[in-house]
């Protein structure tokens, strides 16, 4: 059964809505944590459930590490937001989402860059059965 891409960009409706009033209200060329102190204020404004800053440590073979990662926000349990404020999106950035979706064993990730005057939100979904990041065109990014 394939992820019904569709349907995934349904559920993200509104997170995606909220990051482009933060953008709308704030415009370009602030510090990520002013756009990530705006986001947590207007998911909190539209009654979006979110977790901030969410912490975990990663496995290695079934061992949990001593390392820790955090995620911007988990919103509705199963969106991961990653927040940048950089000139340009690049190859890294994009890794560590995915890393983090698979991870987590999230089904959606966007990657949003406030820094350019108009933002563009990136959207990733991860098929389990296939262990793949697929977009929001059906393009597949990452194949394990």
């Amino acid at each position: 059964m394939m992820i019904d891409v569709n349907k995934l960009k349904a559920f993200e409706y509104d997170v995606v809505g909220a990051i482009y009033a933060v953008h709308g209200e704030l415009g370009a060329g602030l510090h990520e944590a002013c756009y990530q102190e705006g986001l947590q204020i207007e998911l909190t404004e539209r009654g979006i459930p979110f977790v901030r800053e969410m912490s975990f440590h990663p496995t290695y073979r079934g061992k949990i590490m001593e390392s820790v990662f955090r995620l911007d926000f988990l919103c509705k349990d199963d969106i991961i937001i990653e927040c940048k404020a950089v000139p340009e999106l690049t190859k890294v950035h994009r890794a560590q989402l995915f890393n983090y979706m698979r991870l987590l064993q999230k089904s959606c990730g966007i990657l949003v860059n406030f820094s350019p005057f108009s933002v563009d939100p990136e959207r990733y979904f991860l098929d389990k059965e296939k262990n793949q990041i697929v977009g929001a065109n059906g393009q597949v990014f990452y194949n394990k």
